[in-house]
């Protein structure tokens, strides 16, 4: 009989939704929620890897993002740290409150929204909105043929409702398998 003192590794499977746009969202930009205090929208020029680790942890962990935990600081470094890629975050009274990842490494063809949540603190509040749409302007402004993003069912549930409304549409649907960490 053979004892293995280690669980066996679980796998989680998700429909990944991929969408697109072809224009920029219609209609005047969204105020920030002002009920929740002073919000400053700021982007992270170089960021560090650790600040990056914060934000995509405390973002996405309850969804389980994992792809990034898992890169090497040197190879995570090589890709927040590329001019092409910009990193707004949103601040609620000095506090972190989530980010909008935009990669134009692709541009002029597509930009995509690479990563975009609120911390867990702030769900709820409308900040999401007003954060997207500030992602969608900073992605229109590189003049791109088309503007990108994916969620998945194992993101919040009101995720692809929101993309949705902002004027994404799905263009094609995947079966994924993610090994969750701890």
């Amino acid at each position: 009989m053979s004892l293995s003192l280690v669980p066996p590794r679980r796998t989680l499977e998700a429909t990944v939704t991929f969408l697109e746009m072809f224009r920029r969202p219609e209609g005047p930009r969204r105020e920030p929620p002002a009920a929740l205090g002073k919000i400053a929208l700021l982007r992270a020029e170089n960021p560090t890897v650790r600040f990056y680790r914060f934000l995509y942890e405390g973002v996405g962990k309850a969804y389980h993002w994992v792809e990034r935990r898992r890169m090497s600081d040197a190879e995570l470094g090589r890709i927040v740290q590329d001019p092409r890629i910009e990193i707004l975050v949103a601040y609620v009274n000095g506090v972190p409150a989530g980010y909008v990842e935009v990669d134009a490494r692709r541009a002029p063809k597509a930009v995509d929204i690479a990563y975009f949540g609120l911390m867990p603190e702030f769900i709820g509040k409308r900040l999401g909105d007003w954060l997207l749409r500030a992602g969608l302007d900073q992605a229109w402004s590189k003049n791109p043929e088309r503007v990108t993003v994916n969620t998945n069912t194992l993101d919040h549930p009101r995720a692809l409702p929101l993309y949705q409304r902002h004027g994404f549409v799905p263009y094609d649907r995947r079966q994924m398998f993610i090994e969750p960490m701890p």
